[in-house]
């Protein structure tokens, strides 16, 4: 693995082996596009999204990580271990007080006003902070998922 160290502000690719690493990723600010959203499996298309995109490839496929610009390779198959293997390697694995993307589709996510109505799964904006992606329209707010993802990371 890289020894180079990750910020938020790192733009990641992940391969189709890494889907639920994504939502992790996301949950933690990283802009990090997961290979099946974009309908790209092949290695070469995987290779050109992150050259053309700038993105940090993470894969657990050994020759794929050779190839990639400052591919990151991982090990574990499970994402504990994946996270903890990130964590090592120098990546900001904390969750910030607001979400920043969207876990499903890795959109920009906004804070719903308190007034705007939600749909009837969420919690009333006026009582909770209530977030919103703007690509999907899906909403977020700190209930016990986040608190399992807070709950996880902070295991590692």
């Amino acid at each position: 693995m890289s020894e180079k160290t990750a910020s938020t502000s790192t733009s990641l690719l992940l391969d189709v082996m890494l889907g639920k690493l994504a939502v992790y990723l996301r949950m933690c600010g990283y802009d990090a596009v997961y290979a099946l959203d974009r309908e790209i499996e092949a290695d070469e298309r995987l290779l050109a999204l992150a050259e053309t995109e700038n993105r940090r490839l993470l894969t657990r496929d050994v020759q794929l990580a050779e190839r990639a610009n400052d591919g990151v390779l991982l090990q574990s198959r499970v994402v504990a271990d994946q996270l903890r293997e990130l964590r090592d390697a120098g990546f900001d694995l904390t969750l910030d007080d607001r979400p920043a993307r969207c876990g499903q589709c890795n959109g920009p996510v906004e804070r719903v006003g308190d007034n705007e109505r939600t749909p009837e799964y969420a919690p009333d904006s006026a009582e909770q902070a209530v977030f919103r992606c703007i690509r999907c329209g899906q909403h977020f707010w700190k209930g016990s998922h986040w608190d399992d993802v807070e709950e996880t990371l902070a295991s590692i």
